[in-house]
């Protein structure tokens, strides 16, 4: 996960070579391997080395094109450079040195802005245009890579893999979005939108879009919108399930390139297990091995599912395993307290057990790590039960429903998501036109008012933001229900804000131990093929995930397989980091109260601070963590 920057001055003044010295100083945690500035007249570009890939240790950023003068940065894994290779003609010489970026760059000599609709992989980059005077900047599909800017009109723009190396321009503002403060406090907020940040002058680069910067102006456009294909029929359950594994073999074979070991996360669920068990299985056969993972336990499986089924996958070959528990942090000290003192965002102050997992690996020398974020998104079943209802099958869908409460264990029982299902099938036209009116307004009061006294948000901080019309936002362009396609529907419901901002925060919390994420669950063709299957191909006897499951047959063990629930262990290592730190908080707290005064409810912080520190009541610990994270990063800012 390299570290990309640039300036443009579209006034005609120089780059000053000082300023992108200045912006590539906070990007070199990203890319420890080597800094490199180019700079002509009123265009600098740059790039912070982390060498993930084998092309990545021949190529030098910012590359230029002799014959065009045209210049590139890259933060770039391209899954699909054989077949560019072959387009572009650049076959003739030795291709394993031949890097992502000057393929990129190829591309865009040969196609132009069009270049982006032929890349499958995970990228961010910029192509400055000396003939054209152009700046054109682009961003994966799903947001991988992320890429940050500021726009000053008629005078300069400002890019990078951070806003922190935008911010350490002294033409840049450096305001506060107060906004994204009250979003934090009011957790369900951070998938507002694509664009906004902490900070009112930089802005994030939506994925799936091209940003092109002229002396007259921006032009941002969308040059992919996931669409479903027509539903696959075939011949059986075996066939989807053999068709799948294909399809989900070359999209992790794509992720195992790298420039060293690539190593993953395991965990005790079907995602990241699968990802596993495929990965290993690759490198069997092709005489590599083993596979580094690193997995995060508690101190007893005998109570713990969590924990138990992760040994239950540990039992797989060609495995290189790491573990770490949450009852023995002293082994990750003091880097993963001073990780979490310092975090980019607030939002991240929950990534304890992944920054844990990070920060093994960095130790390990493992630069690249898989995971499966996207595996509960893009397997979905969403509203499988409701159309099943819809379509007359109504004992399928009772069997749905009765599986899908054991899996979840009684929680949430068969009759009730029959009900939820039934008034979705053939009441949503009438509760449409009731949440139009009256209803929905008094809805929506509710909604806040339970959103305040949830959290620690100040009720006048509430107000001055206009929370309410923030929770609207949220809560608008709800999917068309039954009336789209059950594909449709789905690729909705992957496309949606909070799997971007999630992987966003992956990349933050990852990228500040020099590792990169890659996730084979969002591999362009995996999700395409999975958004043809018919729902009983997602959900099948009350089994989520119905297809990857079949498909993990003789490959995941059975313990992970036929795993029911999804318990996980991620508040329990924040809980036993705070324990470990909890001194330290008390006095932050009391240091920062000031500090924190304009955005909490001070009654509310005061209440949750006694119960936890003085009374040792673990249920307020959760309030207590975010006022420490928002007092710290406050705090950060103020002594910028």
């Amino acid at each position: 996960m390299s570290g990309i920057l640039g300036i443009f001055n579209i006034s005609g003044e120089p780059a000053a070579m000082e300023d992108l010295q200045r912006m590539a100083v906070p990007l070199e945690r990203r890319g420890p391997d080597g800094t490199r500035l180019w700079q002509n007249g009123q265009t600098g570009l740059g790039h912070t080395l982390l060498a993930t890939t084998p092309e990545s240790l021949h190529e030098h950023l910012p590359l230029v094109h002799d014959a065009s003068g045209c210049v590139i940065t890259a933060d770039a894994r391209l899954d699909n450079r054989d077949d560019l290779l072959a387009r572009l003609s650049l076959t003739e010489n030795n291709p394993g040195r031949i890097g992502d970026a000057r393929i990129i760059l190829q591309a865009y000599l040969a196609w132009g802005e069009d270049c982006v609709k032929r890349f499958l992989g995970d990228y961010a980059f910029a192509v400055w245009n000396p003939a054209e005077k152009t700046l054109f900047c682009g961003r994966d599909h799903f947001g991988m890579r992320p890429l940050y800017y500021h726009y000053s009109p008629g005078r300069f723009l400002a890019f990078a893999s951070e806003p922190k190396a935008i911010l350490k321009l002294p033409q840049v503002p450096y305001r506060i979005n107060e906004g994204r403060i009250a979003d934090y406090l009011v957790s369900q907020l951070e998938g507002l939108d694509r664009t906004s940040t902490f900070f009112e002058d930089v802005f994030r680069s939506p994925p799936a879009n091209t940003m092109t910067v002229t002396p007259h102006g921006m032009r941002h456009r969308r040059y992919w919108t996931l669409e479903p294909g027509p539903e696959l029929r075939l011949s059986s359950d075996e066939a989807y399930a053999e068709a799948f594994l294909d399809v989900f073999t070359k999209a992790v074979s794509c992720r195992l390139r790298g420039a060293g070991p690539v190593g993953a996360m395991l965990s005790g669920g079907m995602d990241s297990g699968s990802v596993v068990a495929v990965a290993r299985k690759i490198l069997a056969d092709q005489g590599r091995g083993p596979l580094p993972t690193v997995s995060a336990v508690g101190p007893n499986p005998e109570t713990c599912v969590e924990t138990r089924t992760i040994y239950a996958a540990l039992t797989m070959d060609n495995l290189d395993p790491y573990i770490i528990n949450y009852d023995q942090l002293d082994d990750l000290m003091p880097e993963l307290a001073e990780l979490t003192w310092n975090l980019d965002e607030p939002f991240d102050n929950h990534m304890t057990l992944l920054r844990a997992i990070y920060l093994a690996a960095h130790r390990k020398g493992i630069r690249v790590m898989l995971d499966g974020v996207g595996g509960d998104i893009v397997l979905s079943h969403g509203s499988h039960i409701a159309r099943l209802l819809r379509a007359g099958h109504w004992l399928t869908a009772w069997r749905e429903a009765v599986g899908l409460s054991g899996f979840w264990g009684g929680h949430y029982p068969a009759w009730r998501r029959m009900y939820q299902g039934a008034k979705s099938a053939f009441a949503p036209e009438l509760i449409r036109r009731l949440h139009r009116g009256f209803l929905k307004h008094r809805v929506q009061q509710r909604k806040l008012r339970e959103n305040i006294r949830a959290s620690l948000i100040s009720p006048s901080f509430a107000r001055r933001v206009a929370l309410g019309e923030r929770l609207q936002t949220m809560n608008g362009g709800k999917p068309e229900g039954l009336r789209e396609s059950y594909g449709r529907e789905r690729a909705r419901a992957i496309d949606h804000n909070f799997l971007i901002v999630g992987r966003e925060r992956y990349d933050r919390t990852a990228s500040a131990l020099a590792v990169e994420p890659r996730d084979p669950f969002l591999d362009l063709r995996v999700v395409d093929f999975c958004l043809t299957m018919p729902g009983s191909q997602i959900l099948s006897k009350g089994w989520p995930k119905a297809v990857l499951r079949r498909a993990m047959e003789g490959l995941l063990p059975e313990p992970v397989r036929w795993r029911r629930g999804k318990e996980h262990l991620g508040w329990q290592y924040t809980a036993a980091l705070m324990a470990y730190m909890k001194e330290g908080m008390r006095i932050d707290i009391e240091a920062k109260w000031n500090i924190m005064q304009p955005y909490l409810d001070s009654d509310t912080l005061s209440s949750a601070w006694n119960d936890y520190f003085d009374k040792s009541d673990s249920a307020r610990a959760e309030r207590v963590n975010e006022a420490v994270h928002l007092s710290a990063w406050l705090h950060s800012q103020a002594w910028r």
